[in-house]
């Protein structure tokens, strides 16, 4: 049997469905919220545009979905007096770049997303819309989502403020037996549910099944956030838009069978609803005579009479319109978007627009459409509206339009459409306030983008050379004053991106437009390849392999067409590195002189490097270079260092040893203090310092007792004094790990949240706080100095989903209802069994001055890490604050509205996996906090497997680091010869002088590089002996109509030598210049790589292919030379001929020699051999040192002789081979319509024989082997988003004497994937096989992820866990994990396969359970014969996480 579990390891990018919504706050922002401000209506009366009340009001949030992936962002924005008193609140970016982007536009000097919260559901988002909530007097209103998933669900999300997180308010389903009367006998459609929502949240309707249309009516008051079985929401609370009630409206008893799109318009006293729909559809061959087969139809529904009432209709539209666009108030009315024509409605009249050519003539005596200026085709095209009477168009071209709405009153006279920027190819657009608009994309990066209106004179034109510029490369002017009136005019013509032609209007809005943040994209992955790095280390063993590797994909289409080099783990440049045994710890300390004027924050150089020895502590000066100058200074160095750090504003150095204290000025020792001693009844104990924490002026030691000392600093006198106050003591519970956390100034966001009435005008620094972690499990959190508990909370080692200081119903295990009666004591029992980890290390750390909340990280003793991120909560529940007795007295939390939400984190610990069944040496993890190393900021975590944590827009990136093995010291150094580096010390040894790569963004599950091509990529493969990558693009060029439909002549002849990669241009014969231009795609290998290490990308070689000739596959094959059985390495190349159906498909095969290295600027690119196939080579691979060719619908084995190819076996297909595989001498190929074959190639007979099939049909994507020791399984996807595995078992009575291919599992993905990569795994603790492959595969919206095998035993248990996970979890969205899963089969004849793959994805919410519930679930699933200590829950993910190839 076959087992594997599925696991995604990198989410999906591109961007599908986006909207703004106000979510986690209320649109006029509340006293005490920090929220961004929206400026746009400041200028709105100085350029002479009405465009709402001149208030400043809250940015909404954005709401993104890529897949099965739903985010929320805030937009925050940074004002340019902010920028120039120094207040920057500007994150650092991730990408090696300034967070800074744009310039200053309308007084906003930068703008971002920050990440709200992010979910992978189990369920891709087909349609999302926003139901708004209507305005409610003395309440604060929040809006709800709507998100629709095939095929006809329907779930509505609100905030939760008291969570943090997203919860579900209702669910509306409309599938099963009881409703499969609105399928009308149909089991596949070609959309999916789309969902929309009425302007002003009165209802929201979705439509299902192509002509049903599901009605949901809205509450008439929302209900309080928090108390949503109490319909009386109390004034001044947040009140959020809800569902009350739906049903379903039959549009086909309405007239209306085949609806393309709906639409709710504005002005209405009640909803009224648009159906776009067709009456009698047409096709190709029948367009000529019947062309305006489309109509249009306003229903007035009545929710609550259930009444949909028709009020006004057209006919007579294009057969190619398909969407409808909501013109807002004050105009009204409806855009219909056609392919070649634009057309405006409302109840009373209509107009219209020819696009192009292609536009066809109205029918019925109608007047002929007016011809735009502009020739564009409108397919596929995405709107929003940047004003009421202007619509901002994105086409498929990645072209932005602006359509002017040129009315009078309420009637619209003309459109008028005009060319502003190139900008990226759109998938989805929406407005974020009136001040951004978000352009969410499948095929590049997404990107926020701020505009600007500004009004033009008759007479203003703008620059003709800035109508074809690209956004990305547009900024607005410099400096951009506030302006008067006088002076407006003249600065229009500066602010203005394009002005159109001059109207009869006396003035028009014109825009400036700058992009002020981008979502990156590696989707869709066409195809992707394995390679090594240039500074691949080849003595490399185990898991640090891993970081030898590299994943180049093809990514994008058209001019966001790119290559995307992906790396699991970071390998840093290395500067210098020196052997140092004995290390075990390094700092870098800043000295600031006195009078010296100080630098900016992040520019400051250190000026020492302190390494902590066995036995010694070396102190370096890091100036130019790194000089010992231990015997000149008065450092501690007879023994080792415990932490060293800055006090007093830098002026002064504080080391920390086992004994004492020491503060230097500069060099020079100023102060040295030892250590409290502990007395006791046995006498004087001797404690030593084992941690230590500095946050100016304090010193937090962790002493070997279990106590801890305070160390406070006077920094007018620059004097230290320690202190042991009763908290510290052990006597109150012995403490395993402690830190100090700085609120920094000017957020102060603990401050705040701690007291109400505290203000930031009243200090100009932020506050400290002590944060202690005690044996117990209790985490405690006081104010210094005086030690006042601000935050506590019991068996915080549980990792319970929320810190409170209140006793929540869900942190009580007899509230959920688990624990049986008969089995508590059992659970009590095994509870403090588990629960005997502890903390080891915390920190606690904020990241951004303005905006930035807590982070909390604790590591426990286990290997565990708990990651927390702090958010304030009103309790308004009638909860009771939870005391803790300290020292015979009773401690109640003075902060009331703390909370801490978990957050996961991608983390497995090394004693997890043991490599090479080799015991390790245990090391402690500990986190390093760094604010700049390669303009990243986050923390580093020591130890067996070293991972970086990383912080972008306020979300934790985890990127391992496993090229140096285990790390026991880490430290940021920035001087002279090292920008923002760092320094650590392996294992091994070595300490490394290393700087981040500075080209890579870190803002990503896995570190990134991308390549720009400006075409689109199609395949990619390695050639491991020069170093370089072989790559099939093309771009699109003009021909003359001759030229398309000319003869195969042109490239006959020259087929053999190295000829064949010459041009060849077509004759035209005498074409006139007004002949039509047809677009078509040409087509290239091109050979790149990198041109240093590090360094950009470049290209090494290319091979141009003939006039119309597609490259459709390459690959590097290994032939033998008959008769000497020399091997050759190649590269083979399959084209086809693209002439129309009515010339026969033909095809080359091109074998071309790469010669050189990589380390040179070119490469040799020889054409070796080609010849003319019948047929398109769809797929080539090398089987035992032959070549295989997939030549349309026949597989054909070649042998080599050194000059040319002879044919020596075939195999018939049934219709067209898509892939190709070879395992030894077993052969498996897709069929695109039949399944997938299984051959085997005897070369006794030089026979291709069939072995077995798939009998059933099945429309095949890829193909690939997974191997499991000596078990073989075949693994197919398809189009359906599905995987499946077979076997081949000639034994099994189910296999018709071996003709058939059995089954094994099956499962679905949610995602197309069009390439399998197989890859070695390592051995694991539970598996010391070497012969295990895991199956990597990238999809088309951007995702990575993966199948390995599992054993049979470790995948019965996990699949239990599984099962019980499904009903144990709360799911958001209310989806259903097992309903996700299941084989798609879209109405065709399926029998249900085995369920032999367990879903990593649900698995891990195990891991985020409290450790009651993860025992109680334990309990639960396992028999008697089984104790939860030895069951190994959740391992195949655990391994599955770690498989790495080698």
């Amino acid at each position: 049997m076959s087992y594997a579990a599925f696991k995604m390891v990198h989410a999906p990018t591109g961007v599908e469905n986006c909207a703004s919504a106000f979510l986690t706050h209320c649109p006029v922002a509340t006293d005490g919220e920090e929220l961004s401000l929206d400026v746009r209506s400041k200028y709105d009366k100085l350029r002479g545009l009405e465009e709402g009340p001149p208030v400043v009001s809250s940015l909404p949030n954005l709401v993104i979905s890529k897949a099965n992936v739903l985010e929320v962002y805030y937009i925050r924005c940074q004002e340019d007096h902010e920028r120039s008193n120094g207040d920057a609140a500007v994150p650092i970016s991730a990408t090696g770049q300034p967070g800074r982007r744009g310039g200053t536009m309308d007084g906003i000097s930068a703008a971002w997303l920050e990440l709200v919260c992010h979910y992978r559901l189990h369920g891709n988002v087909e349609s999302m819309a926003v139901l708004s909530h209507r305005q409610d007097e003395g309440r604060r209103r929040r809006d709800a989502i709507i998100l629709a998933f095939r095929d006809a669900k329907i779930s509505v999300l609100e905030f939760d403020d008291s969570t943090h997180n997203l919860r579900t308010s209702s669910l509306h389903y409309f599938e099963g037996p009881e409703w499969d009367y609105l399928k009308r006998g149909r089991e596949r459609f070609a959309r999916g549910p789309s969902v929309r929502a009425d302007p002003i949240g009165r209802c929201a309707g979705m439509l299902v099944y192509n002509c049903q249309m599901v009605v949901m009516k809205a509450a008439q008051v929302g209900y309080c956030l928090g108390d949503e079985d109490d319909g009386v929401a109390p004034p001044g609370a947040s009140v959020c838009a809800h569902i009350a009630s739906s049903y379903v409206v039959g549009l086909r008893d309405l007239d209306m069978k085949h609806v393309k799109d709906f639409a709710f318009l504005h002005g209405y006293n009640e909803p009224v609803i648009l159906a776009l729909h067709e009456r009698e559809p047409t096709w190709a061959g029948r367009v000529a005579v019947k062309r305006h087969t489309c109509a249009i139809t306003a229903l007035s529904i009545n929710t609550t009479m259930m009444q949909h009432t028709l009020i006004w209709s057209a006919v007579g539209l294009p057969y190619d319109a398909y969407k409808l666009i909501a013109v807002p108030s004050p105009i009204e009315g409806v855009l219909v978007l056609c392919g070649n024509t634009l057309h405006y409605y409302n109840q009373s009249s209509a107009c219209g627009l020819a696009l192009n050519e292609f536009a066809s003539e109205p029918e019925g005596g109608s007047p002929e459409l007016p011809r735009s200026k502009l020739s564009v085709e409108l397919d596929a095209a995405q709107v929003t509206w940047i004003s009421h009477d202007v619509a901002l168009f994105s086409t498929k071209n990645g072209n932005l339009l602006l359509l002017y709405l040129v009315y009078d009153g309420r009637t619209v006279q003309r459109l008028e459409l005009s060319k502003s920027r190139a900008s990226v190819l759109a998938s989805c657009m929406c407005m974020v306030g009136r001040t951004f608009f978000f352009l969410g994309s499948r095929l590049g990066d997404s990107l926020l983008v701020q505009y600007s209106p500004s009004v033009a004179g008759p007479n203003g034109v703008g620059k003709s050379s800035k109508e074809e510029g690209d956004i990305e490369n547009e900024g607005p002017a410099a400096k951009r004053q506030r302006q008067s009136l006088s002076d407006s005019q003249d600065a229009a013509e500066e602010l203005l991106l394009y002005s159109p032609e001059k109207l009869d209007t006396p003035t028009r809005k014109t825009f400036s437009f700058a992009v002020r943040d981008s979502l990156v994209n590696v989707g869709p992955l066409r195809d992707f390849a394995q390679g090594l790095r240039m500074n691949a280390d080849m003595s490399a063993k185990g898991i640090a392999k891993q970081s030898n590797f590299e994943l180049v994909t093809c990514s994008g289409h058209g001019k966001n067409g790119s290559v995307s080099v992906l790396h699991q783990s970071i390998r840093p440049d290395l500067i210098t590195d020196v052997q140092l045994p004995g290390c075990s710890g390094v700092w870098t300390v800043y000295y600031l002189k006195e009078g010296v004027t100080v630098p900016p924050h992040d520019e400051e150089y250190h000026a020492y490097l302190i390494i902590s020895l066995d036995v010694r502590t070396m102190i370096l000066e890091t100036g130019e270079t790194l000089g010992e100058v231990t015997e000149t200074v008065e450092y501690y160095t007879q023994g080792p260092t415990v932490v060293a750090g800055n006090l007093f504003g830098r002026r002064r150095v504080i080391q920390v040893y086992a004994d004492g204290v020491r503060l230097l000025d500069g060099a020079a020792k100023t102060q040295e203090i030892p250590v409290l001693t502990q007395v006791s009844e046995q006498g004087t104990e001797e404690v030593k310092v084992v941690s230590g924490s500095i946050a100016d002026p304090y010193i937090l030691l962790k002493m070997s007792n279990g106590s801890a000392q305070l160390v406070t600093g006077d920094p007018d006198a620059c004097s230290l004094d320690i202190s042991r106050p009763s908290v510290l003591q052990s006597s109150a519970g012995a403490i395993t790990a402690c830190t100090l956390f700085t609120d920094k100034a000017p957020g102060c966001w603990m401050r705040r949240t701690s007291d109400p009435t505290w203000s930031s005008k009243n200090v100009d620094q932020g506050a400290i706080y002590c944060i202690l972690c005690r044996e117990n499990g209790n985490l405690e959190i006081h104010d210094l100095p005086g030690f006042t508990c601000v935050f506590r909370v019991k068996k915080f080692n549980f990792g319970r989903t929320i810190l409170s200081n209140y006793i929540l119903p869900n942190n009580n295990q007899e509230a959920n209802g688990t624990t049986e009666p008969e089995s508590t004591a059992e659970g009590e029992s095994q509870l403090q069994e588990e629960s005997k980890y502890f903390v080891t290390d915390i920190c606690m750390e904020t990241w951004g001055k303005k905006f930035g909340r807590p982070f909390l990280f604790a590591m426990l003793s286990d290997g565990t890490m708990l990651c927390y991120h702090a958010y304030s909560y009103e309790d308004i529940e009638g909860n009771d604050l939870d005391s803790v007795t300290v020292n015979n007295e009773e401690c109640i939390p003075s902060s009331k509205n703390l909370r801490f939400v978990r957050t996961p984190v991608d983390w497995v610990s090394a004693d997890e996996q043991e490599e090479d069944g080799t015991a390790k040496q245990h090391i402690i993890p500990k986190f390093v906090r760094f604010s700049n190393v390669g303009n990243v900021q986050g923390l580093f975590v020591t130890g067996a497997r070293p991972t970086w944590l990383m912080v972008c827009r306020e979300r934790i990136r985890v990127h391992p680091q496993y090229c140096d093995g285990a790390i026991l010291a880490f430290t940021p150094l920035h001087n002279v010869n090292c920008s923002h580096g760092l320094i650590y010390a392996t294992s091994e040894g070595v300490l490394k002088i290393c700087q981040l790569p500075s080209l890579l963004s870190f803002d990503n599950d896995w570190p990134l590089q991308k390549i720009p091509l400006k075409s689109t990529p199609h395949q990619i493969t390695y050639h491991s002996d020069v170093g370089v990558y072989a790559l099939i693009i093309s771009s699109t060029i003009m021909l003359p109509a001759s030229d398309m439909h000319g003869s195969h002549d042109h490239h006959r002849g020259g087929h053999h030598g190295s000829g064949g990669g010459d041009h060849h241009h077509y004759d035209n014969g005498g074409s006139d210049d007004s002949q039509s231009l047809l677009t078509a795609e040409e087509f290239e290998v091109r050979m790149i790589g990198p041109a240093k290490v590090g360094g950009l990308w470049e290209t090494k070689g290319s091979l141009p292919m003939h006039q119309l000739e597609h490259a459709l596959t390459v690959r590097i094959v290994t032939i033998k030379t008959t008769g000497t059985d020399q091997m050759q390495t190649l590269l083979a190349i399959g084209t086809g001929y693209a002439q129309g159906e009515d010339v026969p498909a033909k095809g080359r095969i091109i074998l071309v020699s790469v010669g050189g290295d990589s380390s040179e600027a070119n490469v040799s690119v020889k054409e070796v051999y080609s010849k003319e196939m019948k047929g398109c080579i769809s797929a080539i691979a090398s089987l035992q040192g032959n070549l295989l060719l997939a030549i349309g619908a026949k597989i054909i084995l070649h042998t080599w002789n050194g000059s040319e190819l002879n044919g020596a076996a075939f195999f018939d297909a049934p219709l067209f081979v898509v892939s190709l595989n070879i395992v030894k001498n077993f052969v498996l190929f897709g069929d695109i319509h039949k399944s997938i074959y299984f051959l085997n190639w005897k070369e006794e007979g030089a026979q291709l024989q069939l072995l077995a099939k798939d009998f059933s049909s099945l429309d095949c994507f890829t193909t690939e082997f997974l191997i499991d020791g000596s078990t073989l399984s075949l693994l197919v996807s398809d189009n359906r988003k599905n995987i499946q595995i077979f076997s081949y078992a000639p034994k099994s009575v189910e296999s018709w004497r071996g003709q058939k291919l059995l089954p094994r599992a099956e499962f679905h993905l949610g995602a197309h994937v069009t390439k399998f990569l197989r890859l070695q795994m390592l051995p694991t603790a539970t598996s010391n096989r070497s012969n295990r492959f895991a199956v990597l595969f990238g999809t088309l919206d951007g995702g990575i992820d993966l199948l390995a095998p599992l054993d049979e035993l470790t995948f019965r248990r996990v699949q239990a866990l599984q099962k019980k996970l499904v009903d144990v979890v709360p799911h958001v969205a209310g989806l259903n994990p097992r309903a996700f899963r299941q084989f798609h089969c879209e109405g065709t004849a399926h029998r249900p396969g085995p369920d032999n793959i367990v879903d990593s994805e649900l698995l891990t919410h195990y891991s985020m359970l409290g450790l009651d519930q993860q025992v109680e679930v334990a309990r639960s699933i396992v028999s008697d014969s089984y104790s939860p200590q030895g069951l190994e829950l959740g391992r195949a993910w655990i391994i599955t996480c770690n498989s790495t190839w080698q």
